[in-house]
């Protein structure tokens, strides 16, 4: 079942419903698109036809000609799905939308038997959390756990770059003091190409414009250390456990395996029910 196709049925649209299962739920939407449909043909408009595509990915509501997907259901958000027990034509089911996170049920006609698309959904929806618990359902809590342990890694890194410019910054001022503490003998008056600089350990040929300018004052140079950008604050290199990148472990990755969880754990109910309540539906 990795691509199951079901062709041609007329799709009366989806609306809103408050509740994610309830055979009365499901009943009122019927009824409303019904009747929806039955102004639009008394107005000359055709119900349009769809192509579903129901597979442990999902139900994929397409354009039968273009193959554009209208509508992507992921089958961890479907919870209800009922067929109709008298004119075998009317099947629906309940998803979650991923951007409003609202209700919406969804309602075909077919003139095939809309109880076995029910079954295939329902099958679908058993691999699909078969699947689920096999491959990343059972490690959930260790996904999160790395997921957690990268962001430590990030802030240790980040804590790490700003100890080693506190640290530069007092070796500067260290270097600084010391030179105005010097004897005021052991520093003979030069011209500025012959001043302090001339001092041990200080070259001066170090280039002056390599350490920015703090409080107006220009430090002595830094002594450059080859290995200082691969190694940290106590001369390790830094740790990077992940070679794969940040990319697999996006930062939602927590919402997104508790939301799969959370709709697999909800269940997805089938049921087989009676839409048609008045003389109303038999003209729709």
């Amino acid at each position: 079942l990795n691509s199951h196709k079901l062709q041609y049925f007329q799709f009366l649209g989806s609306t809103e419903v408050e509740q994610p299962k309830g055979t009365e739920v499901v009943r009122d939407a019927v009824r409303k698109l019904k009747f929806a449909r039955h102004i639009k043909k008394s107005e000359g408009q055709k119900t349009p036809k769809v192509e579903l595509q129901i597979s442990i990915y999902g139900v994929k509501i397409l354009d039968p000609k273009t193959k554009e997907v209208q509508h992507n259901c992921q089958l961890h958000r479907i919870s209800f799905c009922a067929d109709d027990k008298t004119d075998k034509r009317i099947f629906t089911f309940i998803c979650k939308d991923s951007e409003s996170n609202k209700h919406l049920c969804y309602v075909f006609d077919s003139e095939k038997c809309v109880k076995e698309i029910t079954l295939t959904i329902g099958q679908a929806f058993d691999l699909a959390y078969r699947k689920f618990l096999e491959s990343g359902g059972k490690d959930v809590e260790t996904r999160k756990q790395i997921a957690g342990l990268q962001k430590r890694i990030q802030d240790l890194e980040t804590e790490n770059t700003e100890l080693k410019n506190k640290v530069q910054d007092l070796e500067n001022q260290l270097r600084i003091t010391q030179v105005h503490a010097s004897p005021a003998g052991s520093v003979t008056p030069k011209s500025p190409s012959t001043d302090i600089f001339d001092m041990v350990p200080f070259s001066p040929i170090s280039p002056q414009s390599s350490t920015p300018t703090r409080n107006g004052t220009q430090p002595p140079p830094v002594p450059s250390r080859s290995t200082e950008i691969k190694r940290d604050l106590f001369g390790a290199e830094p740790f990077d456990p992940f070679s794969c990148g940040a990319g697999d472990f996006p930062p939602d990755i927590q919402s997104k395996l508790d939301e799969m969880q959370e709709g697999f754990k909800m269940g997805l109910t089938l049921e087989g029910t009676v839409f048609c309540l008045d003389p109303l539906d038999s003209r729709c």
